[in-house]
């Protein structure tokens, strides 16, 4: 049981945001899905999915995973900007991923979005881990 506490602590911040990129990435499946149902087209559905699984993803990556807690509007503001860039980016590739694998390729645009969020959760934890949240820049 020590060693699952210890590995537990030591991998804490992974964890969380393995736990956290699955709910934004149901978030962001959900949405789509329903937006698809509602007659929405691929990147209509993909951009209200983005939006939803955005504002989800920066709360639950500020207060839970990366434990971030700058305070002065300075700091707050250059991580919100840094997050919704970054986020934008890969919202950016995830809507092309679309575009051509579901739109022009013809495949299944269920799939092809569970395999696009696999690729974009990878790059977010990436940014936000080394960029975003770095705790040395935001203390």
């Amino acid at each position: 049981m020590k060693k699952i506490a210890e590995l537990l602590t030591a991998y804490r911040e992974m964890i969380a945001y393995l736990f956290f990129g699955v709910c934004t990435t149901l978030v962001n499946i959900v949405v789509y899905y329903l937006c698809r149902t509602l007659g929405m087209s691929t990147s209509a559905g993909t951009i209200a999915a983005w939006i939803l699984s955005v504002l989800f993803a920066y709360v639950t990556n500020r207060y839970w995973v990366f434990e971030n807690r700058a305070e002065n509007a300075a700091g707050i503001l250059r991580e919100i900007l840094s997050f919704f860039s970054c986020r934008l980016a890969t919202g950016i590739l995830d809507l092309a991923i679309m575009v051509i694998f579901a739109d022009w390729l013809r495949q299944n645009d269920m799939a092809v979005k569970i395999i696009s969020n696999v690729l974009v959760i990878i790059l977010n934890y990436l940014a936000s881990k080394l960029f975003i949240f770095h705790k040395e820049e935001n203390s």
